[in-house]
């Protein structure tokens, strides 16, 4: 497990290089301005589980994780973890750049305690996961950051740790090596190693960790469910660089935008203009939005985005989409507007997120999570839709011989 409490890291700033000495000197005034990374982190990781961090550039992320690994020291508070840390933290880190890939894998797998035999035993499953071939017995500074990136992810995660922490680095690997990571982090997961990583692909967080930890300007603004952190979020940076006036709508991340309109009720409704407690698959479901606006609009948006109980978008779609122009609004208008669509979704729960948005995409309304709903099939079916194929086949007999 990781504890930690109320940690906080400060960073002198100074404008330069010969004020740090010129300050050093007796009875020299301050030169410097203060700058705090981190201010009173408090959370804690079970054994086993899977924590995502999320957040904007500067937010103290990295510098979290460095403190945790023992690279940086904390200015206040402490950490404790219980078992030993493989760590992928910032591109680079770690390895010898004139070493070969193989040097490499023997050296580090010897800092982190391991004998050379079992590093021996792991080593063909490391060549086989970073998938470099040759380059294994070149020198890493001939390496391009992708190839970097799997070795070092490769020997971080056959080093059999307790606990991994890993830094947006695997950001540079190509989609057919992330989709080889993920699938490391479910076997992990299940071995009940402990996961600490921060990212940037919120779809990942989803699938990743069930709790996660949105960092802002160097505190812990949200901790919660991994879709709950997600859909806040969206909303701070919405909040940051989209708002062009005062919002009545709360804060919390479940609703965002400019204000420009205001979805008013939102209401999901079946073919006869009933509200089921549930649909069956295949069913027609009918979202209708109401919204007025607060200021003139010439063509907004209107959309919705059905997620399922993970957080994980399944269908999305909006008026520009769908070639729908709505013309042009004032002040007083409302607008009144159903999306007719088959629900062919497998089953299990459902949640339903609607908004009002700018030609440009900028959010007007959002609501996240807006309404729940139910999706029952007598079938069973896997993944999230449920398509209802068609099945042609016929006995080939065995030819004589």
């Amino acid at each position: 497990m990781i504890l930690v409490q109320r940690l906080s890291k400060l960073y002198p700033l100074y404008r330069r290089p010969s004020d740090r000495l010129l300050e050093a000197l007796p009875f020299a005034r301050r030169r410097h301005a203060d700058f705090w990374a981190l201010r009173d982190v408090t959370f804690q990781v079970e054994r086993g589980e899977t924590l995502g961090i999320v957040g904007p550039n500067g937010s103290g992320k990295s510098t979290l994780l460095q403190i945790i690994c023992g690279i940086v020291a904390p200015t206040k508070g402490r950490v404790a973890a219980g078992g030993r840390i493989a760590a992928l933290l910032e591109l680079g880190a770690g390895f010898n750049p004139e070493f070969s890939g193989r040097d490499n894998v023997f050296l580090n797998s010897e800092i982190l305690g391991m004998s050379r035999r079992v590093t021996e035993a792991v080593f063909p499953r490391i060549v086989e996961f970073a998938g470099i071939g040759e380059f294994m017995d070149r020198p890493v500074k001939e390496y391009s950051s992708g190839m970097y990136v799997r070795l070092a992810f490769a020997a971080a995660i056959h080093q059999e740790p307790e606990i991994l922490v890993v830094d947006e680095a695997l950001a540079v690997g190509d989609a057919i090596f992330a989709n080889r990571c993920v699938r490391k982090f479910e076997e992990l997961r299940q071995r009940n190693v402990t996961i600490l990583f921060v990212t940037h692909d919120l779809g990942l967080l989803k699938r990743l960790a069930r709790r996660a930890i949105l960092m802002w300007e160097g505190r812990i603004d949200t901790m919660g469910t991994a879709n709950d952190v997600v859909n806040r979020y969206v909303g701070l940076v919405h909040e940051r660089q989209k708002r062009t006036a005062e919002d009545d709508a709360p804060r919390n991340g479940s609703r965002h935008g400019s204000g420009a309109s205001r979805i008013t009720n939102v209401r999901l409704l079946n073919a006869a203009g009933a509200e089921p407690a549930a649909f069956q698959s295949g069913e027609i479901a009918v979202a209708r939005i109401e919204a007025e606006f607060r200021q003139a609009v010439s063509n907004p948006i209107a959309g919705i985005l059905v997620r399922n109980r993970l957080g994980i978008d399944v269908y999305g779609t909006n008026t520009r989409i769908e070639g729908r122009t709505l013309g042009d609004f004032q002040p007083g208008d409302r607008l009144e507007i159903e999306f007719r669509f088959p629900c062919l979704f497998t089953r299990q729960s459902y949640t339903l997120t609607v908004a009002t948005q700018d030609w440009d995409g900028a959010s007007q309304d959002w609501l996240d999570d807006a309404l729940r709903f139910d999706v029952y099939d007598p079938r069973e079916a896997a993944g999230l839709v449920q398509l209802t194929p068609e099945i042609g086949w016929r006995r080939v007999p065995a030819t004589p011989l």
